[in-house]
């Protein structure tokens, strides 16, 4: 690494701006991120190429490279020009478009008490007097449903024996690239693979994506995409694919602000998170969960009851 991770944290990348990119990059100065294309229209899935100075015997070589699962998403890529608070591309949204079996709704209007307010006068009084942060200008995203009588969900198009294109980019990123390149073909010491012991698992040398939809119809694997978070990159969890790490972050109604909370999701990612849980709590709860699930290109988990707390003054009997 070209810095010292242990003396940075995320507060470090709050205040970069448009230089984002460049800084996080810094980190892995010997990598850089590439995309596999799939068969389905804007399946492009990221890897980190890290450039292996010599060869499984020792030997210096110019084209050797390692390929790794990145989950960093477009905040290390330079041509994506994102910043804290921006927002992500919606890369899935022409896939939940064209499957023809979502709606947009109106939602209801976002009331002070979602973000535990008592009132417009009692937010405008408190900001005034503590300091109003800075609200980013985010476009407004209408929510998405299921046409009645319709389902959305990885798991149901699997039943049906549908591979969407969020199975083909989980076959191709869980594959880390290696389509037709067999581990006991070839010689040398990085082509040799121990059988092992599967323990019960399949485990074929080749991630397909009807493998991935025959996993996630069994119910041994799942697919966290909902339709209301687009701007994921679609991951998934099962026993027989590779094992994932999940983050836990969170405000806390002493400290810390909406860029923050978006800075602790970008370091985790950074380093490896293929999930993060948003525990925040306290005020303006509402508008910092929708600030990271538009920022985010992993799964987020929340905890509901925090936020309907709020909702309600903190009263649970109400």
């Amino acid at each position: 690494m070209a810095q010292n991770s242990s003396r940075l944290t995320y507060l470090d990348i709050v205040s970069k701006g448009k230089e984002l990119s460049s800084f996080l990059l810094s980190f892995f100065p010997n990598s850089k991120k590439i995309y596999v294309q799939g068969e389905n229209r804007g399946v492009n899935v990221p890897f980190r190429e890290i450039k292996v100075a010599h060869n499984g015997s020792g030997e210096a070589t110019d084209h050797s490279f390692f390929y790794a699962y990145d989950t960093s998403g477009p905040y290390t890529d330079l041509s994506a020009g994102v910043e804290i608070g921006s927002g992500l591309f919606p890369l899935r949204a022409e896939w939940i478009e064209q499957r023809g079996d979502c709606e947009p709704y109106e939602g209801r209007p976002i009331k002070p008490e979602d973000n535990g307010w008592v009132s417009v006068k009692d937010k405008a009084a408190i900001l005034l007097k503590n300091g109003a942060q800075k609200l980013p200008l985010l476009k407004k995203r209408q929510p998405l449903r299921a046409k009645a009588g319709r389902r959305v969900t990885q798991l149901h198009y699997a039943k049906k024996g549908i591979i969407t294109p969020e199975m083909e980019f989980v076959a191709i990123r869980e594959n880390l690239g290696r389509k037709g390149c067999s581990l006991r073909q070839g010689k040398g010491p990085l082509y040799s693979q121990h059988s092992g012991l599967a323990w019960g698992a399949s485990l074929p040398e080749e991630i397909t994506p009807e493998f991935v939809r025959k996993e996630v119809a069994s119910g041994r694997a799942i697919i966290p995409s909902n339709i209301n978070h687009p701007e994921l990159e679609p991951m998934i969890i099962g026993r027989n694919f590779r094992v994932k790490i999940n983050a836990n972050i969170g405000n806390s109604a002493i400290s810390s602000s909406m860029d923050e909370e978006v800075a602790k999701l970008v370091w985790a990612i950074l380093w490896g998170a293929d999930t993060v849980m948003d525990l925040s709590t306290g005020k303006n709860i509402h508008e910092i969960r929708e600030l990271i699930i538009r920022s985010s290109p992993v799964p987020i988990g929340t905890v509901p009851i925090y936020q309907a707390l709020e909702k309600v003054g903190g009263f649970l009997r109400n």
